[in-house]
């Protein structure tokens, strides 16, 4: 269900005073909060995060449960930001075959492997001078993890079957269901990698967890149904 607030232990199970009359989905639209539902304190919280953070360039880790609504929050990010008329690129690399994963990040030259009858860009140039969402992050190979950290640290990357080195300037979102900490402690996923990520963390909770909500997304859906 398309939703996305900040982490909070204590459960939202019940509206309160403050959940009332605060903002409609019609404002939430108004200010960039496109198809984000919600008027509980913890969806209040995510808004005026967002807004603190959506205009600096720093890498933003969005973590929550499949439906959590990690693409909707880094779609209004980008809308706040300083980069909202440059490209908006998302790309789910748990979707996508290792083996060509690293062609759709990076892009390959003519020739480059069986297939390759034409060169291709690949996301990261797509996304040059806006913002890229690699969504499912942590279920991207060691491999790849290397040369994504190569771009957080340098802005740079060839491309597959290229010796060119092509300078980028992309503002990194990346989004995951996985505990990358844990991850991490299991050799699954690289520290320095999950250091250069973890800058702003976002911690996008589930609906059980701000039960206010489901009213406000009846509502709607039955809306957008009639």
């Amino acid at each position: 269900m398309q939703n996305a607030a900040l982490h909070n232990p204590t459960q939202d199970t019940s509206p309160s005073s403050d959940d009332c009359n605060i903002q409609s989905p019609q404002l939430n639209e108004e200010y960039g909060f496109q198809n984000i539902i919600g008027q509980s304190k913890k969806m209040m919280e995510m808004f005026a995060l967002v807004d603190k953070v959506a205009d600096c360039d720093s890498t933003i880790l969005l973590n929550g449960e499949t439906g959590t609504g990690k693409g909707l929050v880094a779609k209004a990010i980008h809308r706040k930001s300083k980069r909202a008329n440059k490209p908006f690129i998302s790309i789910n690399c748990g979707a996508i075959p290792e083996n060509l994963l690293e062609s759709e990040l990076f892009g390959h030259v003519r020739g480059a492997f069986t297939g390759a009858t034409s060169s291709k860009l690949g996301k990261f140039e797509l996304a040059d001078s806006g913002t890229i969402l690699l969504d499912e992050i942590g279920d991207m190979s060691s491999d790849l993890q290397v040369k994504v950290l190569k771009v957080l640290e340098e802005g740079e990357f060839e491309q597959v079957g290229g010796a060119k080195t092509i300078k980028v300037d992309v503002r990194i979102i990346a989004a995951t269901h996985r505990d990358l900490s844990e991850e991490v402690q299991k050799g699954n996923f690289r520290e320095d990698l999950y250091y250069r990520l973890y800058v702003i963390p976002l911690m996008l909770p589930s609906l059980r967890e701000r039960m206010s909500d489901i009213p406000h997304l009846t509502s709607y859906f039955m809306e957008q149904s009639n």
